[in-house]
């Protein structure tokens, strides 16, 4: 199994529109962080968990032609707002038309029906992205190509539920804030744990790097690395001076070998 970090920076990215603090004008490529999103590739499927404002970027930069299946942690639109770009997959081989399969919670789904309303519409136009939605039981396991996915229920929020995804042996989550009672068994056994840390600071919504490796050390993986990180974070150099041993920040384009 391969993971990449396709994007590892907050809802703003790194760097942050106007914004003159030195992580935001350094000249390290691991300071620049698109929006939030991965991909897993096993022997057979390539999984995409979430498509933001940045995944037709995402996508070019790591060359790939097909992918399997969408996973959506929550609606937010720096996690869901590429969506339409889907497109490019369903046409690369036209005239075969591949559909890409979107997995989210019933309330993800509803706003994608809302925002994307004409990729569902009875007479779509031609060309129009071509999606199947599927709506999951965060209680359960589903499958995408035969191979389990288990979902992992936290909240975002008051007011924000988010999930996150166990496949095999790595676990990804982000915008988590709290993980709701019972959920840390499902964490187990993993070999890689991607979670998120906004700053180093606390923060009303996000895990902040404390609360982070707090959870890293109740679940002891081999491994883990931290993503949806804000410029706030600090320089990737000087941050990483400040981890634990075995946690790492995770930057744009890294990628990760996990043994299954």
């Amino acid at each position: 199994m391969r993971l990449i970090f396709l994007g590892t920076g907050t809802s703003q990215g790194v760097p942050v529109i106007g914004c003159r603090c030195e992580v935001c004008q350094s000249t390290d490529v691991r300071d620049k962080r698109l929006r939030t999103s991965a991909m897993v590739e096993c022997e057979d499927c390539r999984i995409i968990i979430d498509a933001g404002p940045d995944f037709r970027q995402q996508m070019l930069r790591i060359g790939v032609r097909e992918i399997d299946a969408i996973l959506l942690t929550h609606e937010h639109k720096d996690h869901t707002g590429g969506l339409d770009d889907v497109r490019a997959f369903n046409f690369v081989d036209y005239p075969t038309i591949r559909v890409v399969d979107i997995f989210a919670t019933p309330r993800t789904a509803k706003c994608i029906r809302k925002d994307f309303d004409y990729a569902f519409a009875e007479n779509k136009y031609i060309g129009a992205p071509e999606m199947r939605l599927h709506e999951i039981d965060t209680t359960r396991a589903f499958k995408v190509k035969g191979r389990d996915i288990v979902p992992i229920n936290g909240r975002h929020s008051e007011h924000f539920a988010v999930t996150g995804y166990r496949i095999g042996p790595l676990a990804y989550m982000t915008d988590f804030k709290e993980l709701l009672e019972g959920e840390e068994q499902k964490l187990l056994g993993i070999d890689t744990l991607v979670i998120n840390a906004l700053r180093f600071k606390p923060h009303h919504s996000h895990f902040n790097v404390d609360e982070a490796v707090a959870l890293i050390n109740r679940i002891r993986p081999r491994v883990a690395y931290l993503t949806h990180l804000s410029h706030d974070i600090g320089l990737h150099a000087e941050a990483m001076k400040r981890l634990p041993e075995g946690v790492f920040l995770g930057y744009d384009t890294l990628s990760i070998q996990i043994e299954e």
